[in-house]
């Protein structure tokens, strides 16, 4: 064997690399090839290092971490392609055309990164993780393993003792009507059951359509209760009529007896109370929703069966059954840590949760208006904390349409619904603090600004380096295409503060309350001290001839350097990213089930965006409680209540990220929205205010000013070499808690 071909062969079997290594990644739809160009090509030193360490002579371009001058190695070229191949290429895997539209578009500048499916994925390629959380409870397993568990003793606690006495004074209850008494022996039964469920199994037995199994230990009966895959044309061996045994009597049709309707008058009423009471607290809690499950099934099927229909014992006990049965419910664990992964037609079980909040917001917002039932703090506590959820929706709807479409369409979306939320927001405390002469609302809107800002540039990548780097010990980046997101972060903080530092510069400092005190060391001297002071913007002549079309200047600039960012890195200068699906990668059909169509994103797009605008106007509105607290300062609340929870669905999508060691996309989770705030929200509100005067002139207090310039600074500098860790993530977290703590202790500002 040649060396030549050794190489050859080497060189091959390295560029399958990337699709062999795909499927040892968690997650099917994510990169196959992390961007760390130096540990690539360390490991393609050492790979060939390796394949030709058997031969004579070795390339000592192999050996090192850069490849050496073209004379003084025959094979440079084949290395320097080999490595330029696989620094640039980065290939995904999806499962349809649509999924792997998004995951290319998470890496498009200027597009909203959704780490969720907007696909249904095939339950058969799932993994046995994923199947076990959205399993019946109807599978008896062999081997189910420990059943004493944390779970399973917090279920007894919570759940387990008041469902038994439930179920022991409804038996009692239809002991004493006499022709209730099967049933009371039934939930008697069912109150040992609900006690401990675990290990224990529900039958239905005695099914009528098939008693071939008490004769005939051979017959191809379905046992286990799943499809009959009998031909259709054949007679099936369950059809065969066989006598019944001498236990079990011929009974009345269940529904045609008076102690059916006993039950369901007197026993079955109380028990929908209780299992409903289980189903929500148990559904709530997320992690018990296995508690849900056997609930609900026990409600909808296991109570409405006739009582010697169901059978309750446990699994060694149903080792050699005496009749054909059918599993109905069995749980081994109450309890599963990665029901957070749990979807609902597509949208996360946190979501779904959170949903009913914003109806209750809603009604006890404009129905209780003097506060009878609810106070101001409990109602903007409830408003804030529904835009989370609305947040959530408004984000899978983008990521929707956007997977659906094509870039351009995609670019509009993400530019005009990817800020609503907090546009909305923004805009609702305006006009509140206009109509009812609260300027303190505007300062507290700039403070909402910059803790945005702040929380997206220092917040979001911290707490995704520090997650990510504990897990993956070191994580690598494109630095190349996080530069660009730096860079227009540059632009975008010296343009929105430049307004500022030039009224610094030419406005004349005025203070409000100033007291002449005698100097101290017996000098008769007297000192000047003065509160509240701020650069006087009232002189018309600066303000309407210079501040005002300074204003109008940068806010038309702004979205202009938004639009050549987008086509820099979309059309003219894609290859920075360089993502793409390689031949053979889609591996689903080509007709994707998506969970949400076009149309039906637009329209949860366009019911989400009203329901925002009015948990907005409700947190608004009793907002002024909070503020009026004597002890903490209206630029805090700004900068982290007002700020950050409408970003929590964006700092989960990119802790995902972090975790499945995609650190790129965690970092511009954050980058993105700091973006958008500067060069599309505040040119959106000067706009608002230009059309509609509210009193918002962009115009920052020195706080805001310096955290922000100083953070933009510190994050570039911590992007620089391209590689993350938890030390570098806590240096930023760090950071921010500095901030926040600086903010926290600030005095109130003016208006305020």
């Amino acid at each position: 064997m040649s060396l030549s071909a050794a190489h050859s062969s080497d060189m091959s079997s390295r560029r399958r690399r990337p699709a062999e290594q795909m499927h040892d990644l968690p997650s099917e739809s994510e990169l196959k090839l992390d961007h760390n160009p130096e540990q690539i090509h360390d490991q393609l030193s050492r790979d060939s290092m390796d394949t030709l360490s058997s031969h004579l002579s070795i390339c000592p371009a192999l050996c090192t971490t850069k490849c050496m001058p073209e004379h003084t190695c025959p094979n440079h070229r084949a290395c320097d392609d080999s490595w330029e191949e696989i620094k640039r290429k980065r290939t995904i895997r999806a499962e349809n055309e649509v999924e792997a539209n998004k995951l290319v578009n998470n890496y498009r500048f200027g597009f909203r990164k959704w780490k969720s499916h907007v696909t249904a994925r095939p339950f058969e390629v799932r993994s046995e993780v994923v199947k076990e959380l959205y399993s019946e409870l109807n599978v008896i397993k062999p081997h189910p393993g420990r059943l004493i568990t944390c779970g399973n003793i917090v279920y007894v606690l919570l759940f387990g003792w008041w469902l038994s006495l439930a179920y022991l004074f409804i038996g009692l209850l239809m002991f004493l009507t006499i022709t209730g008494v099967p049933h009371g022996k039934l939930c008697w039964k069912l109150s040992c059951y609900f006690l401990w469920p675990f290990g224990k199994s529900i039958h239905e037995v005695g099914n009528p359509m098939r008693r071939c199994c008490e004769q005939a230990p051979d017959c191809a009966c379905n046992i286990d209760g799943t499809e009959d895959i009998s031909p259709i044309l054949l007679p099936s061996p369950t059809e065969v009529a066989i006598p019944e045994r001498p236990g079990r009597p011929l009974h009345t049709p269940y529904w045609h007896r008076f102690s059916t309707y006993v039950w369901l008058l007197l026993g079955y009423p109380p028990l929908v109370v209780i299992h409903f009471l289980a189903c929500f607290l148990s559904w709530i809690l997320v992690f018990t929703i296995p508690v849900f499950k056997m609930n609900a099934r026990t409600l909808r099927i296991i109570l409405l069966l006739a009582p010697e229909d169901v059978s309750v014992s446990t699994c060694s006990e149903r080792k050699h059954p005496v009749y054909e049965t059918r599993a109905l419910l069995c749980c081994y664990h109450a309890a599963n840590w990665y029901y957070y992964k749990y979807t609902v037609d597509g949208i996360n079980v946190f979501a779904v949760n959170l949903l009913p909040l914003v109806i209750v917001a809603i009604v006890i917002g404009y129905i209780d208006r003097e506060n009878q039932f609810a106070s101001s703090n409990v109602k903007f506590a409830i408003a804030i904390c529904s835009i989370i959820p609305l947040s959530y929706y408004i984000g899978m709807g983008i990521a929707s349409i956007s997977a659906q479409s094509n870039f351009a369409v995609g670019a509009v979306v993400n530019a005009t619904f990817g800020s609503i939320t907090e546009l909305t927001f923004y805009i609702t405390a305006l006009l509140r603090g206009h109509r009812e002469a609260k300027p303190c609302l505007q300062e507290v809107v700039k403070a909402a600004l910059t803790g945005t800002l702040l929380g997206c540039i220092l917040f979001i990548p911290g707490i995704c380096m520090i997650i990510g780097g504990l897990r993956h010990s070191e994580q690598r980046f494109n630095s190349r295409s996080t530069g660009v997101s730096s860079a227009l972060l540059f632009i975008s903080v010296g343009g929105v503060f430049a307004p500022t530092l030039f009224s610094k510069a030419y406005g004349n400092l005025v203070c409000d309350a100033c007291t002449n005190s005698p100097g101290g060391n017996g000098t008769n001297s007297s000192l000047f001290v003065c509160h509240n002071c701020h650069y006087d913007l009232s002189n018309g002549t600066l303000f309407h001839n210079h501040v005002e079309p300074l204003v109008y200047t940068v806010c038309a600039l702004l979205p202009a350097a938004y639009i050549i960012g987008l086509i820099f890195t979309l059309k003219t200068h894609s290859h920075i990213y360089d993502i793409q699906v390689g031949e053979g990668q889609v591996t689903g059909q080509p007709g994707a089930v998506v969970h949400w169509s076009r149309w039906r994103s637009l329209l949860i797009l366009i019911m989400a965006t009203v329901l925002t605008s009015a948990c907005a106007d409700l947190a608004t509105e009793h907002i002024q409680p909070i503020l009026n607290q004597p002890n903490i300062s209206q630029y805090f609340i700004g900068v982290t209540v007002l700020a950050m929870i409408p970003e929590i669905p964006e700092i989960v999508n990119g802790i995902q990220f972090a975790l499945q060691n995609n650190i790129s996309l965690s970092l511009e989770v954050g980058s993105c929205i700091a973006v958008q705030v500067c060069m599309l929200q505040i040119p959106i509100l000067v706009l608002f205010n230009a059309c509609y005067d509210v009193g918002f002139v962009l115009l920052f207090s020195d706080i805001h000013l310096w955290a922000s310039i100083f953070s933009v600074i510190l994050v570039n500098y911590i992007f620089m070499d391209g590689k993350s860790d938890y030390f570098q993530g806590t240096a930023l977290v760090v950071v921010y808690l500095i901030l926040l703590a600086l903010y926290f202790f600030a005095p109130s500002p003016p208006g305020c």
